[in-house]
């Protein structure tokens, strides 16, 4: 499956959406890294780790990889091959057992890839980020390459099932290091300080405005009233 997807399915994408590429020689061939973007569909989480010069790890909802029948099974293993690593999002643990699954990839030396913000935007901008990223970074010691998607929103708007044709360009940033917090990992200022630059990268990257505030789903303002 995974030959299948890196001479086949990877060239038929470049070849139908011709996705402009830009900074994929900043990701470090080696060792942990992980891939911060912004979030704006859900074949964002298709697009990097098929444009990426290595293998990266996104995470899934279980219920992807239990599917039954044949069906089932190759969904599970192309998702696998594809980097998805399955978690449980129906508990309330469900954020820690996410930073959990990021750190193995990490510890493990591979390539991990997470939207800080927690969820697409829906209004366009790039909202405050969740300091999940940070928490990795600090506590693996890995690289942080800010990531830009533009377009994407076009490719597959919300509530479309099927992907339709519009270009689109991700933008890779200079890798950020944060070795100079060795051992504050624990302090919350520290963690929203590495998260902070971290969005003003990807900000700069995305062309995005950036908004000081979490993003809130329509369901989540409904609940909250």
């Amino acid at each position: 499956m995974q030959l299948f997807i890196r001479y086949v399915l990877a060239p038929l994408v470049r070849l139908v959406w011709r996705p402009r590429v830009r900074g994929a020689d900043r990701i470090p061939a080696t060792g942990p890294v992980i891939l911060a973007a912004n979030h704006r569909a859900a074949v964002d989480t298709a697009f990097i780790p098929l444009v990426a010069p290595r293998k990266v790890a996104f995470l899934g909802k279980a219920e992807y990889f239990t599917g039954r029948g044949l069906r089932g099974r190759l969904m599970a293993a192309f998702l696998g091959a594809l980097g998805y690593i399955p978690v449980d999002r129906s508990n309330a643990r469900a954020g820690l057992a996410a930073l959990a699954a990021g750190r193995k990839v990490l510890e493990r030396g591979g390539a991990f890839g997470i939207y800080p913000e927690g969820t697409r935007s829906l209004d366009g901008k790039l909202h405050r980020g969740h300091t999940g990223v940070a928490s990795l970074a600090l506590s693996t010691g890995a690289v942080v390459v800010p990531v830009g998607l533009i377009g994407t929103e076009r490719v597959q708007p919300v509530g479309r099932l099927i992907p339709r044709l519009a270009r689109v360009e991700i933008r890779f940033g200079r890798p950020l290091e944060f070795s100079r917090y060795e051992g504050l990992e624990g302090a919350p200022a520290i963690r929203r300080a590495v998260t902070d630059e971290i969005m003003d990268a990807i900000a700069d990257l995305s062309g995005q405005i950036y908004v000081d505030s979490y993003h809130r789903r329509p369901d989540d303002s409904a609940a909250a009233a």
